[in-house]
């Protein structure tokens, strides 16, 4: 006996083989002026016919200061009811602490699993402890994601993954888990600080250096201009701002796409998080993610150029576009014994191998798996004497 897809076999003790898949299916939708009560976007956002007018929000502590009363009135104009969780935004409040905390106000608002959505409004660090703990209510409960950081609009919004720290371990528990649906809408960066800003394009120089010139070439020549004007467009400059951000979200997506469960170990999009989870760790709080992701790559851009995969012009050029969005290139925490076991501790998530992704001259990229201790020290060498442009 067996039914579709179900298989018996052996011909001693009954063994079955079980084979399912589950297809994987959710938008990533550019806005503009979401909490604009003329606007539909985010009222419809997870609704479906049998959808009444509740809503879950988690929102971040910044988001509920400087949005709070225009989404409640936002909410109001569509005749919607909603509930709001608000949780601490930053990096050590990544907790299972804050995922039971967003476990049990659902419990108490006793949300219907299909039929209400989950919305999370906030930065990086809120999308990855609510798609956690979206993931593990009732063994899973859909949700959207509304990033209002640039590092979530390019990054930890658009994808998969969720999870929290634990142990002095960067994103140590978590789950692959998609969103029925990510918003982008770059309004909320005019109130971001500018040290988020410059956070943001870490990630988005990351793609840049992996696999697309052009976008280098446009942080190159744009990039304290887009910091200032916070990604809005500005007359006479055409719509570098837009293409920056399409770019970034683009890239990210052609990497993610083939490859959402991560069963091929080889990403581009892990450039810059070899080394940069023990160091955002080691610092925390004086690092954020996108700093600490830099550093590794101002590093591993130098262990690239000594090895002859990119010149010393092109090296001198990237450390310009780091020092012109004042990203850090060192951190005193970073010394060669720390960053060896960091790269231990990589190689144990990478099944056994370093997978170390290394620039190709701008805009290419290669993995190696014998990157040495002494090959450590001298580019960390490099970095103590004056970054990656020697000033």
């Amino acid at each position: 006996m067996s039914g579709p897809g179900l298989f018996r076999h052996g011909d001693s003790a009954p063994t079955w083989l079980v084979q399912a898949t589950k297809p994987v299916r959710y938008e990533v939708r550019m806005v503009d002026n979401l909490l604009d009560p003329t606007r539909e976007d985010l009222a419809l956002a997870g609704a479906g016919e049998r959808t009444g007018n509740r809503r879950f929000i988690v929102l971040d502590d910044r988001i509920e200061a400087h949005y709070g009363a225009r989404l409640r009135q936002y909410f109001q104009a569509h005749g919607l009811r909603p509930h709001f969780c608000v949780l601490p935004a930053e990096e050590r409040n990544k907790t299972m602490d804050s995922v039971a905390h967003v476990v049990r106000d659902l419990n108490e608002f006793g949300i219907s699993r299909r039929h209400e959505p989950i919305i999370a409004i906030g930065g990086g660090v809120l999308l990855d402890i609510v798609g956690f703990a979206a993931s593990l209510y009732r063994r899973s409960t859909p949700y959207v994601r509304i990033p209002t950081t640039l590092i979530g609009l390019v990054d930890a919004g658009v994808g998969v993954k969720t999870g929290v720290n634990f142990e002095n371990h960067k994103n140590r528990i978590g789950t692959y888990f998609a969103p029925s649906l990510a918003l982008l809408d770059k309004t909320f960066l005019t109130t971001l600080a500018e040290r988020h800003l410059h956070n943001g394009f870490a990630e988005i120089l990351k793609i840049a250096l992996v696999k697309d010139f052009r976008l280098f070439e446009l942080l190159e020549e744009h990039g304290p201009a887009l910091v200032a004007s916070r990604l809005r467009s500005r007359q006479g400059e055409g719509d570098v701002a837009q293409e920056v951000l399409e770019r970034a979200v683009q890239g990210m997506l052609e990497e993610l796409q083939p490859n959402l469960w991560e069963s091929n170990l080889e990403r581009l999009v892990d450039y810059g998080h070899t080394f940069s989870p023990t160091i955002e760790m080691k610092a925390l709080p004086d690092l954020l993610h996108g700093e600490a992701v830099n550093i590794d790559m101002a590093l591993t851009t130098s262990i690239a150029r000594r090895r002859g995969l990119l010149t010393l012009g092109e090296q001198v050029r990237i450390g310009r576009v780091m020092r012109s969005m004042n990203l850090p290139q060192y951190h005193p925490v970073c010394d060669v014994a720390g960053l060896a076991a960091a790269l231990d501790d990589t190689v144990r998530h990478r099944d056994g191998l370093q997978r170390l992704p290394l620039p190709v001259g701008i805009g290419a990229a290669c993995f190696v798996n014998d990157l040495t201790t002494d090959e450590i020290r001298h580019a960390l060498d490099d970095l103590m004497a004056g970054g990656l442009d020697g000033e």
